[in-house]
């Protein structure tokens, strides 16, 4: 197995995780703020992974504790942004308007590297974009002045995503600097500024219930911590276009947990969708000039 197909199967991994994560959300906030609850995931990744690894988080160099505050403040607006969309819009603008960030990262990394992109990457972008919006606009997308403030932030979030997927694939690149340590730190960075905003903005309190420990360190270790380590690993060997399309596949999990889980019957038409963004998936690891040589090669043995 390549390193790309064991990095690529890994991000699949985290897609699945962030599956769970919208049931395991929608229960911790019966017992904190949203913002808290950020504060929560982030702190405790950061603590834990720290605790388990301080050998290999000492003596960072000033360029991985550069782009880990950088990279940490960009995951802050991330986070905070969805959470004030998700407060102002639809459940289906919720969903579908963040997912648009595999949309908004091919186009910038063109922009930035000035590159222009594969015919197969356009083609899974627009697979996996309409997959998306099968799966999660249920009644349409809602476009009104009510929306407007949610849609805003919601989108802001698919651009600020966008970018921090392409500014960590560029720092990965650079000899000085150490992707696990760059992954680690960057947690602290956001957990700390999502520990400030919960403070003026909330009543930050310790859970009592065992249910809001379990969400919130699943939330914490599995759908945080291990996320954003993996993730600037996996861009050492992966694209970042490719990192957007298999982590947008967390809408297809999500629907399956809720399926399982909460009762939540598909319709066709969002499994349709699902099936869509799963094949735009496959399409992205297939070698299309290898195989077109392997057919090209057999019709002539014929």
């Amino acid at each position: 197995m390549s390193r790309q197909l064991k990095y690529d199967f890994l991000l699949l991994l985290i897609a699945v995780g962030w599956g769970f994560s919208f049931y395991f959300i929608d229960i911790s906030l019966q017992y904190m703020g949203p913002i808290t609850l950020n504060a929560f995931r982030f702190l405790i990744a950061f603590f834990a992974l720290g605790l388990l690894s301080l050998k290999k988080l000492k003596n960072p160099s000033k360029l991985t504790l550069k782009y880990s505050i950088l990279i940490g403040v960009i995951y802050f607006v991330v986070y905070a942004s969805v959470t004030i969309g998700v407060m102002f819009t639809s459940l289906s603008n919720a969903s579908f308007l963040p997912g648009l960030s595999v949309i908004f990262t091919p186009i910038l990394a063109a922009l930035i590297y000035k590159k222009r992109p594969e015919k197969k990457l356009i083609l899974a972008v627009l697979m996996s974009t309409i997959g998306l919006a099968l799966l999660t606009l249920t009644n349409g997308l809602d476009i009104s002045s009510k929306y407007f403030l949610g849609d805003l932030f919601c989108i802001i979030t698919a651009i600020t995503y966008a970018f921090a997927i392409i500014l960590t694939g560029s720092a990965v690149e650079k000899e000085d600097l150490n992707p696990y340590q760059l992954g680690v730190y960057q947690l602290g960075v956001t957990g700390i500024l999502s520990l400030i905003l919960a403070f003026i903005f909330e009543r930050p309190a310790i859970p009592t219930v065992p249910v809001a420990w379990f969400t919130v360190l699943f939330l914490a270790l599995f759908c945080t911590g291990l996320a954003l380590i993996i993730t600037p690993i996996a861009l050492q060997y992966t694209t970042e276009e490719r990192v957007a399309i298999i982590l947008a596949l967390e809408p297809v999990f999500a629907g399956f947990v809720a399926y399982f889980f909460a009762g939540e019957v598909l319709t066709k038409r969002a499994y349709f969708g699902a099936v869509l963004m799963i094949l735009s998936m496959f399409i992205m690891e297939i070698d299309f000039s290898k195989l077109e040589l392997k057919l090209l090669n057999k019709w002539r043995n014929c």
